[in-house]
């Protein structure tokens, strides 16, 4: 065996030794973000329980219809962000999907085809956004998706022409407010895809080379990893999630207009950046995520029981978004780096 393969045996030995270290320390774990945002969480529950008698038992569940489409997009998005990333065009690509698949419908199409051809033209939008900032090298991914996302949205209008269309069967719903027992059907969609794309991230080769390519690109594409590839990957399966927010997001509606979806991608991008994933890249884990979704959910549904108003929602959800970047910043402990021998 080389020095270097001996080294480099030593070296992972000895970061195995550090991480299981860091995590059995008690102090370590629990300043972790991830216990943060879970007591957020459960203050944010408390609070719109006692301001409204209806947020009891199941209506806790119930909720979570309100704002679940959302969360389709947000597991896509960590995986955008994670490499260095950001995709501003999934508001306006789920509104292309939902304008689509309504004409498509009412043009005579199944329903069934018609849900089909709604998430093909999400895919169809992420492959493009990924082909273009694959090429486009020289362009941020937040101008080229800038470009595509009022490319989408004039699409969406001329498509429409600022009028709404709906008449789908009754069946299609239950998307957004049928139950699997006494759990919401869209809650049991979104647990089942975020164990998913969670293994995907945290347990396969995939997630992997995503964290080496948001750590250092360069170095990944030296290394062997194909990073075009990789990156229209993954906006690829942003766009087909995209589609599959707009599917909930008119069921839930039981119309659609042009104009759905719209600020959605600010939602989302703030729920990955509350749940702890660096938009520098590289930093992050699919569970922050998956907490912050229910909390700016449940943070949105409490503040409408008491009738605040949406720009009032914004510069609060703003505030703690702030606050909880400066909070990851002075109270989580990073890691030490490895002493030299």
């Amino acid at each position: 065996m080389s020095k270097m393969a001996t080294l480099n045996k030593r070296t992972n030995v000895e970061l195995d030794r550090s991480v299981l270290e860091h995590k059995l320390d008690p102090k370590k774990f629990f300043l972790q973000w991830e216990w943060l945002l879970v007591i957020i969480l459960v203050v944010i529950l408390i609070i719109n329980g006692s301001i409204s008698d209806y947020f009891r038992g199941t209506q806790v569940l119930d909720a979570t219809m309100n704002f679940m489409d959302k969360g389709f997009m947000v597991l896509a998005m960590v995986f955008v962000i994670l490499l260095g990333e950001i995709d501003i065009s999934v508001g306006s690509t789920a509104a292309l999907c939902s304008v689509i698949m309504a004409i498509a419908y009412n043009a005579g199409m199944p329903m069934e085809l018609s849900m089909v051809l709604c998430l093909a033209v999400g895919l169809g939008c992420g492959y493009i956004n990924g082909i273009l900032i694959a090429k486009c090298k020289e362009l941020p991914s937040m101008i080229i998706t800038l470009a595509t996302m009022t490319i989408y949205r004039g699409i969406a209008y001329i498509i429409l022409e600022d009028q709404a269309s709906g008449g789908f069967p009754e069946w299609f719903q239950y998307l957004s407010w049928g139950y699997v027992g006494s759990i919401p059907f869209s809650l049991l969609m979104f647990i089942i895809l975020a164990a998913v794309f969670g293994l995907l991230l945290h347990k396969s080769v995939f997630g992997r080379q995503v964290y080496a390519m948001g750590n250092n690109e360069t170095t990944s594409r030296y290394s062997g990893i194909k990073v075009n590839r990789n990156k229209i990957i993954i906006f690829t399966l942003m766009g087909l999630m995209a589609g599959a927010c707009a599917l909930f997001l008119t069921s839930r509606m039981a119309s659609t207009r042009p104009n759905v979806a719209q600020g959605y991608e600010l939602d989302v991008i703030a729920m990955v950046v509350l749940g702890g994933v660096s938009t520098a890249g590289g930093k992050g884990n699919m569970l922050g995520a998956i907490l912050a979704v229910f909390i700016v959910g449940y943070l949105r549904y409490g503040l409408g029981l008491i009738n605040i108003s949406a720009q009032v929602m914004m510069i609060i959800i703003g505030l703690l978004l702030i606050g909880s970047v400066l909070a990851s910043n002075f109270l989580l402990n990073k890691p030490k780096a490895l002493p030299k021998k």
